[in-house]
This record gives structure tokens, C-alpha cells and sequence, in this order.
């Protein structure tokens, strides 16, 4: 059975993160789940609203790609999941953020997800 992950933040964008950090999953082999409000497909793989909306009792690492209010708001929506991992990444780490994950017993890792799924951002071309 493959990795699951979860990208908040998701986007369609290819200069953002949030859509090198899905290519960087689809290259490493896990099944990617792309979280965004309003995208219905990132990279050709299904968009979910929330968290809340994956099809999984446990999601093996989920990763942030948001404003840290953002954030904050899909804590406790994430604490109602079984959650391997939550990645802070930079922007998304501010210390309101840690502090109320690590409080929801969120096992929380601050960095870059896309270089500890193995990959650097620069792979990923803005084309």
C-alpha cells in the first residue's frame, strides 16, 4: 500500500508551491490528496474541499501550503483524523500555528515537505 499525503494548499498554480509539492508526491509514489476551497483538479488528481472530505481514516503525512490562519482554522478538522505527520512549511509555521497543533496532539515537523519527500522545488518547472 502506498503513502498517503494530504497538500493544503493545493493549487493549479505551477509556480507555487503548493502544486510543486503535489508533483513532487506524484513523482515519489504516494497517493496524493489535494486539499483546496475551490479547484477541482490539481495535476490531474481530484480536489477535496477540506481535509474532512478525504476518503481515509488515516493519512500518513498532511502538509501546509496556507496563510497560518488558514492553518489555524484546519487544525481542529485535522485533529479529527489520524494524522502520521503534519509539515509546517515556511510561511505556514508561525508559532500560533505549532503551539495549537502540538496542543490537538498533532506529531508536528516544521520544513520544507517537498525536499523531505525527496525532491527539490527547482525540479518542478513554473511551466
Amino acid at each position: 500500500m502506498k503513502s498517503s499525503i494530504a497538500i493544503v494548499g493545493a493549487s493549479s498554480d505551477r509556480r507555487k508551491f503548493g502544486n510543486k509539492a503535489v508533483r513532487a508526491y506524484l513523482a515519489a509514489g504516494y497517493d496524493v490528496y489535494a486539499i483546496h476551497p475551490t479547484e477541482t483538479t490539481v495535476e490531474g488528481v481530484p480536489a477535496y474541499k477540506s481535509v474532512a472530505d478525504v476518503p481515509l481514516d488515516r493519512i500518513d503525512r498532511v502538509t501546509f501550503y496556507v496563510p497560518p490562519a488558514v492553518g489555524l482554522a484546519a487544525l481542529d478538522t485535522l485533529a479529527s483524523k489520524s494524522v502520521g505527520q503534519l509539515i509546517l512549511n515556511p510561511g505556514a509555521d508561525a508559532p500560533a500555528v505549532v503551539e495549537k497543533a502540538r496542543h490537538l496532539g498533532l506529531p508536528v515537523v516544521t520544513g520544507c515537505s517537498i525536499i523531505m519527500g525527496g525532491y527539490r522545488p527547482e525540479q518542478f518547472p513554473d511551466a
